[in-house]
């Protein structure tokens, strides 16, 4: 026969978890060369921000593939940067990393 469990015989409460502390390389200001300034501006930013950039230019200027969102339809300048007509945007990330210092 199973007994019923009183209040004082479970477990104390867990501490509550501490906070990650931010990974300084993501933070770190990298330069765009020309390509990539024309689309996010030349001064030096962090990654994480180039990125943001980019998805605030692709929506402005209604470059998702209608059909697949997660598909990028490049302009003059995003070809530029991409190398290719349409990419993946989970590819974005990985093609920024040639026009950054």
């Amino acid at each position: 026969m199973a007994t019923a469990k009183k209040a004082s015989d479970a477990a104390p409460a867990a501490a509550p978890a501490k906070k990650r502390a931010p990974n300084p390389a993501f933070m770190k200001p990298l330069t765009p060369d020309a390509a990539l300034a024309a689309v996010v501006g030349k001064a030096p930013l962090p990654r994480t921000e180039i990125v943001s950039k980019l998805w605030v230019y692709i929506k402005a200027n209604n470059l998702q593939d209608p059909a697949n969102k997660r598909n990028i339809n490049a302009d003059a300048k995003l070809k530029e940067i991409f190398g290719k007509p349409q990419v993946s945007m989970f590819e974005l990330a990985g093609l920024i990393g040639k026009h950054v210092k």
